[in-house]
């Protein structure tokens, strides 16, 4: 399962991670806590369901919202600095999207973007579409966030 293969490679690393979720509400966080040993790099992260708690708890400026939407790569970029920033980790990981049934900002259900902030590496966001159910596609958000930190992780050797 690519959860332990990815909190195997953080433990082996050294390299602590922590995240910040919305249309996911934590099902990322809950699914690295799954694998035993995972509290040797992560203590948490944000739950930022709403726009008001994104500016809240993230300390977003409410303009970047605003200007760019929720679903889109500014916000998405945004949350993983700041997550990684407020708790002073390596990795930063964000999701924001219209999970479903209904479209969010003009954009269908299954749009995501997930952000990635590593250390003083440039913070960068993907834009994904997935098909399915509300859960099918937070499933799918957190499988492709896991990918993108493994794909990061091999890339740094």
């Amino acid at each position: 399962m690519l959860e332990e293969k990815l909190v195997k490679e953080l433990i082996e690393r050294q390299i602590t991670i922590t995240a910040a979720e919305s249309l996911t509400a934590g099902m990322f966080q809950s699914t690295i806590g799954n694998v035993a040993g995972v509290s040797n790099v992560f203590e948490g992260g944000f739950i930022t369901y709403s726009n008001e708690v994104k500016e809240k708890l993230l300390g977003i400026p409410s303009e970047v919202i605003e200007e760019n939407g929720v679903v889109s790569e500014p916000t998405a970029i945004w949350m993983a600095n700041q997550a990684r920033s407020i708790m002073k980790k390596d990795i930063g990981i964000s999701f924001t999207g219209a999970a479903g049934p209904d479209s969010l900002e003009g954009n269908p259900a299954g749009t995501a973007w997930i952000g990635l902030a590593f250390k003083t590496r440039t913070t960068f966001a993907k834009e994904f579409h997935f098909n399915g159910s509300r859960n099918e596609v937070r499933k799918q958000c957190v499988e492709a966030g896991l990918s993108m930190i493994l794909d990061l992780l091999n890339n740094i050797e």
